[in-house]
């Protein structure tokens, strides 16, 4: 059982996500097993109610108010810098719905020596396995995703970059990095690395404070027992929002192993694009046109990048990565409601 003095702050952040915060707030825990829960929802200027739900259905939440859409990094930095003391940060989509005791699992999962994240099985609205474990990227698993399928790759040994192997899901182990919907952070990972990278907009941030943590000796630990429902996105059916995640695994890559490893990766990833494109597939056009293009190769990522932004469902915007920012924190921040 969790020690009574245990304090873990959940951080939501939101845009256009008003519909999605009340099947979300009901599967938060709510004092399970002595521990005591924070509510932070961070708003990335959403179009709809968002910030008054959050209000309406946690009056005792902490609301806070970027003023624009700063993305997932910025938001989750002015969420835990608002935050009270805590023990650990669970960082959430707003597409999450945690199950019975999600939350327990998880914080025993984080007390394993060496561990500073902690991640659940995730399944789909539909009930089914989300394959949300990942290697760390490699020139030679970005060529077998592109020559074998990403599917086939990652049930081959430790082949290719997304785990898809039933086998590997069953048991806790450790993992490079894990898809960021639902990640349970100790206050001694958070302190010891920093903040979280905000010069990505969309996607590869949570690739980026993963990896890093592992860099510095904190493990990303999965654990079967922790079980959640995610939603989903529209990354696969968005060609703009496929473009960005492809481009800024590039970026990524190209920070961590330099010029000539970084030119072989967006090789292999110009490979399985162009591929997919002469499939027909308009996300691989999309991804392939922007790979090939200098300008949008060397462009900071924001919100302008994004032709369907608006339209793009809420906590796939709001979720992954940030526009760069002023220093000296977000340009609006209000709190709603009783700080805890």
């Amino acid at each position: 059982m969790a020690d009574r003095e245990e304090l873990v702050v959940i951080v939501v952040v939101t845009y256009n996500s008003a519909p999605l915060l009340p099947d979300l707030v009901s599967s938060l825990p709510a004092g399970p097993g002595g521990v005591e829960t924070r509510l932070v929802v961070v708003d990335n200027a959403s179009d709809d109610d968002s910030v008054a739900v959050a209000t309406y259905l946690r009056p005792d939440a902490v609301v806070i108010q970027m003023g624009r859409n700063a993305g997932y990094a910025a938001a989750i930095n002015a969420g835990v810098a608002a935050a009270p003391e805590h023990t650990c940060a669970l960082v959430l989509n707003p597409d999450v719905r945690l199950r019975p005791g999600c939350v327990n699992a998880l914080l025993s999962a984080v007390r394993t020596p060496g561990t500073g994240i902690a991640v659940p099985l995730l399944v789909d609205g539909d009930g089914r396995r989300i394959d949300s474990l990942r290697r760390e990227p490699t020139v030679v698993r970005g060529l077998a995703d592109a020559l074998l399928g990403a599917r086939r790759a990652g049930q081959l040994g430790r082949l290719g970059e997304v785990v898809t192997a039933e086998q590997a899901y069953r048991a806790a182990t450790v993992t490079d990095w894990a898809q960021g919907s639902t990640l349970l952070i100790t206050a001694e990972c958070s302190r010891s690395i920093g903040t979280w990278d905000e010069s990505f907009f969309l996607y590869s941030e949570e690739t980026e404070f993963l990896l890093r943590a592992r860099d510095r000796g904190f493990a990303t630990r999965y654990t079967p027992a922790a079980r959640a429902v995610h939603l989903g996105g529209d990354s696969r059916r968005s060609p703009e929002l496929w473009a960005l995640l492809v481009t800024n695994r590039v970026r990524l890559f190209g920070r961590r192993n330099g010029w000539a490893w970084g030119t072989a990766f967006w090789a292999a990833l110009l490979l399985r694009e162009s591929s997919r494109a002469a499939l027909g597939r308009p996300i691989g056009r999309a991804a392939a046109t922007a790979l090939l293009s200098p300008r949008r190769m060397r462009a900071a990522p924001g919100p302008d990048c994004l032709r369907t932004g608006r339209a793009a469902r809420g906590p796939l915007v709001a979720r992954r990565g940030t526009a760069p920012r002023p220093h000296g924190g977000p340009a609006v921040v209000r709190t709603t409601g009783r700080n805890p």
